[in-house]
């Protein structure tokens, strides 16, 4: 993407990253109209900056160490590209969490409530 208009950050969008497909299309079938969910499994595939900057918030899951780092992902949005856009967990064990809660992510929840929680989001973020 070039540069970000006025039109491309009003689109209704969100990341998620997780090697579960059966819980991925679970989110995708709770996604409100209006709104678009991002797949991917390497951040570097959003985008740059202005790609991730153009989204509302990133669903990570702290399970998918064996495909991507999610520390990583939340080291390349705090400190790399210094964004303060909103990323929800879910999953992992509790170290995981605990590194993940100082690497600056923001929220935390389990697998199981996860989808309920996209709508909550999306009402929260739909300005």
């Amino acid at each position: 993407m070039a540069v970000p208009t006025v039109r491309s950050r009003l689109e209704r969008r969100c990341i998620v990253m997780s090697d579960d497909a059966e819980l991925v299309a679970g989110l995708r079938s709770r996604l409100p109209q209006g709104w678009t969910m991002i797949e991917t499994r390497d951040l570097a595939d959003v985008g740059g900056f202005e790609d991730v900057l153009q989204n509302r918030f990133i669903l990570l899951d702290l399970d998918a160490q064996d495909t991507f780092d999610p520390l990583e992902v939340i080291g390349q949005v705090r400190g790399d590209m210094m964004l303060n856009i909103a990323i929800f967990c879910f999953g992992g064990p509790p170290p995981v969490r605990d590194q993940a809660r100082q690497a600056r992510a923001d929220r935390f929840f389990e697998r199981a409530e996860i989808a309920e929680k996209l709508a909550v989001f999306c009402e929260q973020f739909s300005w």
